[in-house]
Order: C-alpha cells, then structure tokens, then sequence
C-alpha cells in the first residue's frame, strides 16, 4: 500500500507539472501572438512571452519521461526519488538567481528591455517549478 501512494503522488506531481508547463506555452503563445498581430513594440512582455513558451515545451518534454518512468518504488528507489527532487529544487533556486542576474545586468548596464523581459520569464518559472518542486519534496518527506 506504501508504494501506492508514492506512486499516485508521484503522477500528481507529475500532472502538475504537465498542467502548469501546458499553461506557461499557451499563456506565451499568446503573449506573442498578440504583440505581434497587433504590431505592437513591446520587447519586455514579448521576451516574456518567448521565456513562457520556451520553458513550457521543455517541461512538457521532460514531464514526458517522467510518465515513461512511473512504476512502484522499493524504499532505495523512493530514496533516490526524494534526493532527485531535493536536487532538482536545488536546481530551481539556480533558475530564479539566474534570472534575477539576468534582471540586474540587462537593467543596470544599458536598460535593455528584452533582456528585462527575458529575466522576468525565468524567474517565474524557476519559482514555480520551486513551489512546485518543494511540496513534493515534503510530501515525500512524510511517505519516506
């Protein structure tokens, strides 16, 4: 029964991520079309929007072995799950100071715009992935 509920959280966790990685390339697809179809010079949403594509298909992708990965876990693959994870929102916090780097420079140096808009898409989805990334990391803090 153990490696049950690992198991459904695990593919919660993973619908999750599909869900908000789905969102990030609609929400950027728009986000584009729309500066673009009404011709509109606006280079912070549409590097935005650009960041929310791109990072959406690449969690959408990567989601995708995960599925193919979904099976019942002894205690060592559980453990290896909770340090993945534990190592990916590790990752996540990267993502989010990169993107504040990004943020700082591109404003600080020469106001670059785009870059600003760039840094912004990063940093939202390193937090995301983060939240995201976290409650996972503690509800296999409980199950493990």
């Amino acid at each position: 029964m153990w490696s049950d509920t690992l198991l459904a959280a695990e593919r919660t966790h993973l619908i999750r991520l599909v869900i908000w990685a789905a969102t990030s390339a609609v929400l950027g697809t728009g986000i584009i079309a729309t500066i673009t179809v009404r011709r509109t010079v606006a280079p912070i949403l549409f590097w935005f929007g650009a960041q929310s594509l791109a990072w959406g298909l690449v969690e959408l992708m990567i989601t995708a072995f995960g599925f193919q990965g979904l099976g019942m876990r002894d205690v060592s693959g559980a453990t290896r799950l909770d340090r993945l994870t534990w190592f990916i929102a590790g990752l996540d916090v990267g993502i989010v100071v990169t993107g504040v780097a990004v943020v700082a420079v591109a404003w600080m140096l020469e106001r670059r715009l785009a870059a600003v808009g760039a840094g912004l898409g990063i940093i939202v989805q390193g937090l995301a992935l983060l939240v995201m990334n976290l409650t996972f990391a503690s509800l296999l803090a409980r199950l493990v």
